[in-house]
């Protein structure tokens, strides 16, 4: 019966893709969870069902219920890791080897049974918790309106509101949220994987605090396009700026495993990051490498991004390594200073709260 239900709304309403909510289920055999499972392997079996997106939320209630990492491979998963970590690293915490293992596709966790990067389904927000906008405006969850007096909803949220709790008028930590939105935003489309954006967050669409808003049928759960503030709007093409990016660029989306990129890791002193270092600090500079894309035209083939999620700047010495120098094509500090050049080793001053990202010329 599932697997009818499934065929007719691929065959006859032309559904693309399916993502499983409390998917961890689709697997429970009598010994647990099995990635093998009688729906796993008839899905794979089926000539409609295993050609399309399948996407499961990797968790559910029962015991056993926590499976990231663990579905068959032609499945997507929800990676809750790279939200936790995210949210964490751009709070200030160290979080710099988890933080690193997200942005280049949780190989840790997907590097195996022959699954793909994509299989990172990388996520900040989604319809359950805060939205982008909330994340970096309330510290506590603002639940009053569901009726439950506030006990409903996640309570361990990693967010931060930098000085005021919800909607403020002053200007230096309405700076800091929007660059603060900027940074988890390039994060997300800069990461390899497949990138998952709530809708409106890419206009800073806010729950006011509701963070499980799931009953509500209000101007707390609508997504209202008219009347975007100036922020609002800016937000909105600095995030169509990035899916462009991505789209264009192979080296922010990397396909395989086994694609041959060469990755470096760099501490601010412009050297290579040492063991030591990656317990020491959290602001961090790697670069990606593909020598097969020189020859196309208009495709990069060197890439470096740093990142400071401290509040002050950092001097970053730019590193120096192949040929030619670097372009600043995209910064999300408040004054970025795009295509600035660089040919030779200097003391980048890298903002606070911000991230660089630099191409060969």
């Amino acid at each position: 019966m599932v697997m009818d239900s499934l065929r007719y709304w691929a065959e006859s309403m032309h559904i693309d893709g399916f993502r499983f909510d409390l998917g961890t289920i689709l697997g429970r055999e009598p010994e647990g969870f099995d990635p093998r499972g009688g729906f796993f392997d008839a899905v794979t079996q089926d000539p409609v069902l295993s050609k399309l997106k399948l996407i499961g939320e990797p968790w559910d209630i029962g015991p056993g219920g926590y499976q990231v990492g663990g579905f068959p491979p032609g499945w997507g998963e929800w990676n809750d890791k790279y939200r936790d970590t995210v949210r964490e690293y751009w709070k200030g915490d160290n979080v710099s080897t988890d933080f690193a293992a997200r942005l280049l596709g949780s190989g840790d966790l997907y590097d195996l049974r022959g699954r793909r990067p994509w299989a990172s389904v990388n996520f900040i927000t989604a319809h359950d918790g805060f939205t982008l906008n909330d994340l970096v405006s309330y510290n506590e969850k603002h639940n009053a309106d569901n009726g439950e007096e506030n006990n409903d909803g996640h309570n361990d949220n990693r967010s931060y509101n930098y000085g005021e709790e919800g909607p403020t008028e002053n200007p230096d930590i309405i700076a800091t949220r929007e660059r603060q939105k900027r940074n988890f935003l390039t994060t997300l489309l800069f990461s390899h994987g497949t990138p998952m954006l709530l809708a409106g967050d890419e206009f800073g669409r806010t729950q006011k605090g509701n963070n499980n808003g799931y009953c509500q049928d209000s101007e707390i759960s609508w997504i209202d396009w008219k009347g975007l503030s100036e922020n609002d709007a800016a937000l909105r093409e600095f995030t169509r700026r990035l899916i462009a990016l991505r789209a264009e660029q192979p080296l922010l989306r990397r396909e395989s495993w086994r694609d041959g990129l060469e990755i470096r890791w760099f501490n601010a002193g412009g050297g290579p990051q040492q063991a030591e270092q990656w317990d020491e600090g959290s602001t961090l500079g790697f670069s990606i490498t593909r020598p097969d894309l020189i020859s196309q035209d208009g495709v990069w083939h060197d890439v470096l991004m740093l990142f400071n999620p401290f509040e002050g700047p950092v001097a970053f010495q730019i590193p120096q390594f192949g040929e030619g120098g670097w372009v600043l094509e995209l910064s999300t500090a408040d004054d970025p200073a795009a295509g600035t050049v660089i040919t030779t080793a200097v003391d980048y001053e890298l903002a606070g709260r911000s991230i660089s990202l630099f191409r060969r010329p």
